[in-house]
């Protein structure tokens, strides 16, 4: 068990800069996630703590330790891949023995940690099978739990879940949420899914072209997004973004876009009187979005005149891809709407959820 801190560590390769001045504090016992898109260099993070990558600025510890020149064996972390990784002549039992044996650890102790780990996973009747007879799903569990029998200080994940299908990533990451609460050691998980980040993570890191754009809970992040890019990454449908202006008429503020205008709440809208006559960035979530017929009691309701454009039944809610003037945008509502396509409808914005970001910064205006 162990803290890990990236202090100010930045990766080159060549003149591309994969990982810009991260500074992260990562506790004993966390479930960190880092999370963004493709090549915004989560994995070059990871790789570095791993010791696979040297780093260019900065320093790593594990604990107290700096650890930029330290091996990657003597470093006591464990690595699961996205691909398995498992030698396919072996038998599961060796598969996950074989850094252990390597370690000439005793055969007892051998037997016992994969035991121990095989019965956490699950995959207890399965030690004496071969890879290729295993699905994809035990497969990636053998994975883990050759990480496991090492008993590391650190586990390291790089996208686990990539390779299974919709139904094993929703079990296997639950599986790997109560893995750590069992093992209680400290997780780092890396993974472009925001969906995993916000089921598994105690804390999530969200990075975009190597720099860090935000940490927090998953709630937090949610709920209060730093920037226009953490507003759009974090939450699935992502959140609608209006091009808008502030305006104030009678002593209120509106925020006017195309095809309509709403009124934002009067204990908030001073904060917005240095923008008035500019141009802002609106956002809303889609869940803000109600059907009349079905708004919730005590939220700060505004009208908004539309065309849907596109139903979605989910079965438990309905998405409406929905147009105001160029607007187009996403609501989801109660599942006993009843709308068409073509229909013209008016919806409610829940004011009390509302964004709003600096256009110029893309910072969202507190």
């Amino acid at each position: 068990m162990a803290s890990v801190t990236f202090d100010h560590v930045t990766k080159r390769f060549g003149d591309v800069v994969a990982v810009n001045d991260l500074d992260i504090q990562i506790e004993d016992k966390e479930f960190l996630v880092l999370v963004g898109p493709s090549g915004c260099g989560k994995s070059t993070a990871l790789r570095c703590l791993a010791g696979l990558e040297d780093i260019s600025e900065g320093n790593i510890f594990i604990d107290d330790q700096v650890v930029n020149d330290v091996a990657p064996k003597d470093r006591d972390i464990a690595m699961v891949f996205q691909s398995y990784a498992l030698y396919p002549h072996m038998s599961v039992y060796d598969n996950m023995a074989f850094g252990l044996k390597l370690r000439k650890a005793p055969k007892p102790e051998i037997k016992r940690r994969v035991e121990e780990a095989a019965q956490i996973l699950g995959i207890q009747d399965l030690l004496d099978r071969k890879p290729r007879q295993l699905s994809g799903g035990q497969r990636q569990r053998v994975a883990v739990g050759r990480a496991i029998v090492r008993e590391p200080k650190v586990f390291l994940f790089d996208e686990p879940l990539s390779n299974l299908d919709a139904k094993l990533r929703v079990e296997t990451r639950a599986n790997i949420s109560k893995l750590h609460q069992t093992l209680q050691t400290t997780f780092i998980y890396v993974t472009h899914d925001q969906v995993e980040a916000m089921t598994m993570a105690s804390r999530i890191a969200v990075l975009t072209n190597g720099i860090l754009q935000q940490i927090d809970t998953p709630q937090n992040l949610y709920d209060s997004p730093d920037n226009l890019f953490v507003a759009g990454f974090i939450g699935s449908p992502a959140m609608n973004f209006f091009p808008s202006t502030i305006d104030r008429s009678d002593g209120k503020f509106y925020v006017v876009s195309e095809g309509f205008q709403v009124q934002i709440p009067e204990d908030r809208a001073e904060k917005f009187a240095a923008y008035e006559g500019k141009q802002v960035i609106f956002g809303i979530r889609p869940e803000d979005i109600h059907n009349p017929q079905f708004t919730p009691p005590d939220i700060i309701a505004q009208p908004v005149e539309c065309k849907v454009e596109v139903t979605e039944l989910m079965g438990n809610e309905i998405f409406l891809y929905l147009k105001s003037g160029d607007n187009n945008f996403v609501a989801r509502v109660d599942p006993r709407t009843r709308v068409d396509m073509g229909d013209e409808i008016q919806s409610v914005f829940n004011m009390d959820n509302m964004h709003i970001f600096d256009k110029e910064t893309e910072e969202v205006i507190r």
